[in-house]
C-alpha cells in the first residue's frame, strides 16, 4: 500500500525527470509530467503502485500560455490517495501520447477529448467518434474556448462503422435507438448465431446535451443546479461531488452536522433506487408482483424525501459549504419510523422473490461478468462489487461523515444477475442501517460555512460513491467566482461497455434482464 508522501519520495528518486512534485493534501499528490514522458510515468505508476487513470480531463488554456492542459487522475489500489498528473500540449502541435493500449477506459476518455477538443491521441487504435455523431461538422470541437455556434449540421449518409461479425448462420439484430418505452435512446447491435449472442456493440450519445459546456462561466448556484440535473435519479450524488470539488478548491471544511446530514441524504437516494431496481429485475423474470410492492415502497420513500427536503428527488438540499436544509425532531422521528417499516417490508419482498423457482432459474448464471474482465474494463460500483471487486469510495476515499460510521462493503463473486441483485439487496439494507446511525449520532451545530472566492485557474476534484458507483467532478475556478471548466465522470461512462461482455453466450431474450441488472444511466453517460 502506498501513500502520497511515500510515493513522492519514490518519484523524487526514480529519475523520471518530473517537475513540481507536490503533496497537496493527505490524499492528493500533484506532478507536472513532460508530454514525451507521460507513457513512462503511467507505466511506472501501474507497475509500482498498481494505479490506473480514473479520470482524464482536457482544458483549453491557450489564452494563458498558448497550450492545452491535460489532467490525469490516477487512483492507487489499496490507498486513499490519488495522483494528479498535468501535461502541457502546445497549441501548434495538439497531440498527446495515447494510453489506450494500457487501459481501456483511457481509450474512451481520449476519443471523447478528440471529439470535443480536437486534440489527437497518437497511437490510439480506434478513433471512431464517441460523443459527437456523424452529423456534427468534422472540424467543430465545441469545448474549445473559441468555438463558434455552427449551423452546418448534416448527415452525409455514411453509416457508423460498427464492427461486423460474419460467418455461416450469423445474423444481426438491431435494437434502438428509439425504444418501445420511456427510456432514453441507445443503439444495441447484436451478432447472433441462432439465439446465442456472440457479439454486442452499443452506441450512446443520442442525447448529448453539452452539459460541460453549460458549466462554463456559470455561477456556483447555477453550477449546483446543473449538477443536480445531470442524472435525475442521482441528484444528491452529483450535487455532492460538485460541492466537494468546490469546497476543496475554496479550502473549507463543512460543519459536522452537515457531514452527517449528507450521509442521510445520499443513503436515502441509494435506498429508494436500489429497492426500485430489485423490483424491476424481478419484473424482467416475469415476477411482476415483487415490482408492484417495490414501487409501493419507493413511493413511500419519495414522499418521505418530500417531507424532509421539499423535493421527491432531494434537490435543493445541498450547497457548497454544507447543506441547505435541516431536519427537526419530528422529521427525524418520521424518517426513522418509515425506514424501519420499509426495511421490514423489503425483507419480505426479497424472501418471496428469492425463494421462487422461476426467479432463481432466470437469475443464476445469466449475464455473467467475470472479475478479470471487470478489472480490465475498470468497471465500478454495483457491477464491480458483484464481480468480486472490493471497492467503495465511502470507505476507500471517505467523505461526509463516512469515516465515523461502520460501513460494510457488500461484495459477491458470481458476477451474474443474481449477484447484482443481491448486492443491491444488501446495500439497501446497509443504507437503511446507515441512515439510522447517522440520525442517531447527528451532532448539533451550524449547517454551512461561507466560501471565499474561488482561486482563478486552480482546480480540484470531488469523489462520491453514488448508488450506481463512484462519481467524479473536476472543477476549475474562473473569473469573478464563476466556473471555467467542469468535467464529470458518471459511473455509467465506465460501465456501459461492460454490458457488451456480460451478455455474451446468453440468448437474445436475456438482454432486457441483463441490461436491467446493470441499470445504467443514458443521461449520465451522454452529458
Amino acid at each position: 500500500m502506498a501513500d502520497v508522501h511515500g510515493l513522492k519520495q519514490r518519484l523524487d528518486s526514480a529519475n523520471l525527470n518530473l517537475n513540481n512534485i507536490e503533496v497537496r493534501s493527505p490524499r492528493e499528490l500533484r506532478v507536472s509530467v513532460p508530454r514525451q514522458r507521460l507513457v513512462g510515468f503511467a507505466d511506472y505508476l501501474r507497475t509500482e503502485v498498481h494505479a490506473r487513470p480514473e479520470l482524464i480531463v482536457a482544458e483549453d488554456t491557450r489564452l494563458e500560455d498558448r497550450r492545452f492542459t491535460m489532467r490525469y487522475i490516477f487512483d492507487m489500489e489499496g490507498a486513499a490517495g490519488v495522483v494528479i498528473a498535468s501535461v502541457s500540449v502546445p497549441a501548434e502541435d495538439p497531440t498527446f501520447p495515447s494510453l489506450a493500449t494500457r487501459w481501456y477506459l483511457a481509450s474512451r476518455f481520449e476519443r471523447e477529448i478528440h471529439d470535443l477538443f480536437g486534440l489527437v491521441p497518437t497511437g490510439h487504435p480506434d478513433l471512431r467518434r464517441l460523443p459527437l455523431h456523424q452529423f456534427w461538422p468534422p472540424d467543430y470541437h465545441p469545448l474549445l474556448k473559441d468555438a463558434m455556434v455552427r449551423q452546418d449540421f448534416y448527415d452525409d449518409g455514411e453509416p457508423y462503422p460498427f464492427r461486423r461479425v460474419e460467418g455461416e448462420g450469423v445474423y444481426e439484430i438491431t435494437v434502438g435507438p428509439v425504444h418501445a418505452g420511456i427510456i432514453e435512446p441507445g443503439h444495441f447491435r447484436f451478432s447472433v448465431e441462432g439465439e446465442t449472442i456472440i457479439n454486442l456493440e452499443s452506441r450512446m450519445y443520442f442525447v448529448h446535451k453539452g452539459i460541460e459546456k453549460l458549466f462554463e462561466s456559470a455561477t456556483l448556484v447555477q453550477g449546483l443546479q446543473l449538477a443536480e440535473r445531470i442524472s435525475g435519479d442521482s441528484s444528491v450524488a452529483h450535487a455532492l461531488a460538485f460541492s466537494q470539488a468546490v469546497e476543496s478548491l475554496a479550502g473549507v471544511t463543512i460543519p459536522p452536522r452537515a457531514a452527517y446530514l449528507r450521509v442521510v441524504l445520499l443513503e436515502l437516494e441509494r435506498l429508494y433506487n436500489h429497492i426500485a431496481d430489485v423490483g424491476a429485475i424481478c419484473t424482467d423474470t416475469g415476477f411482476a408482483v415483487a415490482n408492484a410492492h417495490a414501487l409501493r415502497l419507493r413511493e413511500d420513500l419519495l414522499r418521505l424525501n418530500a417531507r424532509l427536503a421539499g423535493h421527491r428527488l432531494l434537490r435543493g438540499c445541498l450547497l457548497p459549504g454544507g447543506v441547505a436544509r435541516d431536519f427537526g425532531a419530528e422529521q427525524i422521528a418520521d424518517a426513522r419510523g418509515l425506514i424501519a417499516r420499509v426495511a421490514a417490508d423489503f425483507d419480505q419482498i426479497v424472501e418471496i422473490a428469492t425463494t421462487n423457482g422461476l426467479v432463481l432459474d432466470r437469475l443464476h448464471g445469466t449475464g455473467r461478468l467475470n472479475q478479470q474482465t471487470a478489472r480490465e474494463m475498470q468497471v465500478v460500483g454495483v457491477p464491480a462489487r458483484a464481480s468480486g471487486i472490493d471497492a467503495d469510495a465511502r470507505r476507500d476515499h471517505p467523505f461526509a461523515a463516512y469515516a465515523a460510521l461502520p460501513l460494510r462493503v457488500v461484495v459477491h463473486t458470481e458476477g451474474d444477475v443474481w449477484a447484482r441483485l443481491m448486492v443491491r439487496v444488501e446495500e439497501a439494507r446497509e443504507a437503511a442501517r446507515l441512515i439510522g446511525l447517522a440520525l442517531e449520532a447527528l451532532p448539533s451545530g451550524t449547517l454551512a460555512v461561507p466560501l471565499d472566492a474561488l482561486p482563478e485557474g486552480e482546480a480540484a476534484f470531488g469523489l462520491v460513491e453514488g448508488w450506481r458507483g463512484p462519481i467524479w467532478h473536476w472543477v476549475v475556478g474562473g473569473k469573478k467566482n464563476t466556473l471555467r471548466r467542469v468535467k464529470i465522470k458518471d459511473p455509467s461512462f465506465a460501465n456501459w461497455p461492460a454490458l457488451n461482455y456480460a451478455i455474451l453466450k446468453n440468448i437474445v431474450p436475456d438482454f432486457p434482464l441483463v441490461n436491467k441488472s446493470f441499470n445504467l444511466s443514458y443521461a449520465g453517460n451522454d452529458l
